[in-house]
């Protein structure tokens, strides 16, 4: 160790002499000197100098005795140097001068660059932020502020009760709220708590959110609106901010309401799923869960929230003291759906043909929304047709483009296709027919729309809330009779039935594993869903039985499937000549109604007036249901 520090030690002397000696030698060739401007102004005084060169703050040059000089000018010498003590010295010959003296020019030249820099740097930054924020005119750094707008009694069209149809009973829980608002005295009095929260359930489309505007429309009072996802950002802590910002301005316009739309966005369950929760969401859902019911109090302050997924909502949430009242807003009944169609209607010009009894009947399943995209769509094609009033037949139109999509008239379908899909639709149509307590045949096809090659519609002749195993038996037979009628009349079977066979199949499972509607196994529920919504519907469902149970229920689920198929096989074949019949006439004219089809199952000949093909109409009267519930059948 020593000798390698010894060796090293050389070399740092050796190289420690030969710089010494360039600086040595570099001293003894230097020839120019170094000035400073007080020296420079005195040789200049003294007749000294013989040239001078300037670039910008350097002055160059040489005296009388052949010395050889620079100067650095200082910032206060920069501008006034040469016309102070040269330029009288050049203009008299006494010194040569060379390049340029630097024209004089203000301060704010010299920090134009920087100005601008920093300009350009702040509206980046303004534009940073700005998208960080989400936009939507947001201030830079209001990441903590609440994004809640609030509405009040002049902002436009004021929406009340009587705007909304369809929900009486859900509007009678509201309308308690409302009351207390007005005038809570008459409840302190009693000693009643009006709920701190109401949470409004159901599926998408049902009307929720359009509820609680009615309810701020009635109370007239201020009316706070903000989505779920407006309380989560990229930073943390900003949630539990807005959410704290949010109450603060509830409280200074109570009473009010705060409506939180698709509270789901922030209320889900603490700590489901695979690696936790996430938790700039959960610090937010646990200040949500202190501002509504902690040790402060928010008096005068109702939360109403909406979603279509309460299951998957936090179970503290979800208490009373919170969310007290839950109110299911659920799919309208026949008289709700009349209702709601004439509030839809009422700005419209309709057809005094149009019976809207009618069409609330055959719209069974229907949501708010898909009533208003139907009369929507009946609007739009009256204007195709130049119309002037929307008739009766365009609003049957309307509600199969809903469902099935618009015909496909002009697709190129070959004789053998054509006469496959009308004797598979003749089918359904003929078992339905033939089996008692059926819902009636409305409609019958081989026009393609959308995906489907052809279908049957039904139309229910009233709402139906449960369904018995005799209508689950006979609804098998009718999806099957489609995939029976191939086999016994060309002999061969096809892809189309697919649909018919995956929902015959889910019907048997469910009769099975649901609902306990097997005499083998009883009435007993296979296969459990777990609570953890979010590992995805298939992780979600547990199998809590065995193999042989597993077994046992494909060999029911099988036995059902077979009965069904026995059962349309000997309706079908008994009555071959109703269904040549039919097929027949979906050939010759690819749709028939249900005065058709009737007259046809009868035995009767059509009259060609009575046909409404293309000859009479450009457009089928046709009607639709929703899948299931309205038992469409596609091939």
């Amino acid at each position: 160790m020593k000798r390698r520090f010894r060796s090293i030690s050389i070399y740092l002397l050796i190289l420690i002499l030969i710089m010494f000696g360039v600086r040595m030698m570099g001293q003894n060739v230097e020839t120019v000197k170094k000035m400073d401007v007080t020296e420079l102004i005195e040789k200049l005084n003294s007749n000294s100098v013989e040239s001078v060169k300037m670039e910008g703050k350097t002055v160059q040059g040489k005296l009388k005795d052949g010395t050889q000089f620079t100067t650095y000018l200082p910032e206060e010498f920069r501008y006034t140097f040469y016309p102070e003590y040269l330029r009288d010295l050049v203009d008299g010959g006494q010194i040569r001068f060379s390049g340029e003296p630097e024209p004089t020019r203000h301060w704010l030249y010299d920090w134009l660059p920087t100005f601008l820099m920093l300009f350009v740097f702040g509206i980046f930054w303004f534009i940073l932020m700005q998208q960080t924020q989400g936009g939507g005119g947001s201030k830079v750094m209001s990441f903590g502020k609440s994004k809640a707008k609030m509405h009040k009694e002049e902002d436009g069209k004021i929406i009340t009760f009587e705007d909304v149809a369809g929900l009486e009973e859900e509007k009678e829980e509201l309308e308690e709220i409302v009351d207390f608002l007005r005038s809570p005295r008459k409840y302190i009095e009693i000693g009643a708590r009006i709920p701190t929260g109401v949470l409004l359930i159901g599926p998408p489309g049902t009307g929720k959110t359009y509820l609680s505007k009615a309810v701020a429309g009635e109370a007239k009072v201020p009316f706070f609106t903000i989505s779920g996802s407006d309380f989560v950002e990229m930073f943390v802590g900003v949630g539990a901010s807005r959410v704290r910002d949010l109450f603060e301005q509830a409280k200074k316009n109570a009473p009010c309401i705060v409506f939180i739309d698709e509270i789901d966005a922030v209320g889900r369950r603490r700590g489901a799923g695979m690696g936790g929760g996430h938790d700039e969401r959960e610090q937010t859902l646990n200040q949500l869960l202190v501002e509504m019911d902690g040790f402060g109090t928010n008096e005068g302050i109702i939360i109403m929230a909406a979603t279509n997924r309460p299951d998957i909502l936090d179970p503290a949430l979800l208490r009373p003291g919170r969310f007290d009242r839950q109110i299911y807003v659920g799919l309208p009944d026949i008289k709700g759906r009349e209702a709601i169609l004439r509030v839809h209607t009422k700005n419209k010009p309709i057809d005094p043909e149009v019976d809207l009894k009618v069409v609330a009947r055959r719209t069974p399943g229907f949501s708010p929304a898909d009533l208003e995209n139907l009369v929507n769509e009946a609007a739009l094609l009256s204007a195709r047709y130049n119309l002037k009033t929307i008739p009766m037949h365009l609003i049957e139109e309307a509600s199969i483009k809903v469902q099935a999509g618009p015909e496909k008239k002009s697709k190129v379908v070959s004789e053998k296709e054509r006469r496959l899909t009308a004797f598979h639709e003749a089918g359904h149509a003929l078992t339905a027919r033939l089996i008692p307590g059926t819902d009636p045949v409305h409609m019958v096809t081989i026009i393609p729309r959308g995906m489907a090659g052809g279908f049957t519609a039904y139309i229910p002749e009233e709402d139906v809330n449960y369904m018995t195993k005799r209508q689950m038996e006979d609804r098998l037979v009718t999806l099957l009779g489609g995939r029976v009628s191939e086999a016994l009349v060309l002999g061969d079977i096809s892809t189309g039935a697919q649909n018919d066979i995956e929902r015959a199949t889910k019907i048997a499972r469910q009769m099975v594993t649901h609902y306990g509607m097997n005499d083998k196994l009883g009435p007993m529920t296979y296969g459990t869903d777990d609570d953890e919504v979010f590992l995805g519907r298939d992780f979600g469902r547990s199998r809590n039985y065995s193999e042989e149970v597993a077994a046992t229920i494909d060999a029911e689920m099988r036995k059902i499937i077979d009965v069904a198929y026995n059962r349309a096989e000997k309706l079908i074949s008994d009555n071959m000549d109703k269904l040549n019949r039919i097929a027949e006439a979906l050939l010759e004219k690819e749709t028939i109604d249900a005065k058709e089809f009737e007259e046809l199952f009868l035995g009767h000949e059509i009259k060609e007036d009575e046909y409404q093909g293309e000859a009479q109409e450009d457009i089928n009267i046709e009607d639709s249901t929703v899948e299931d519930e309205i038992k469409d059948d596609k091939e």
